[in-house]
């Protein structure tokens, strides 16, 4: 079973282990969309993200990096 859209700590884990020099700060949503279904253990339909779920996926990024 992949990961789906609303697995935002998952998925902000596995894009802090994939994008290492990346500021989540920085990131753009059309980036953060493209990285999160270019995920290997991703398996969702790009239709069932929004703007609210890429912002929750930042915020999980930027709490990953800060611990």
């Amino acid at each position: 079973m992949g990961l789906k859209w609303t697995d935002t700590l998952d998925i902000a884990i596995e894009l802090d282990e994939a994008h290492p020099d990346v500021d989540p700060m920085h990131v753009n949503f059309v980036d953060l969309m493209r990285w999160v279904a270019a995920l290997p253990d991703f398996d969702d339909e790009q239709t069932h993200c929004g703007e609210k779920i890429l912002e929750a996926i930042q915020m999980a990024w930027i709490e990953e990096r800060q611990d």
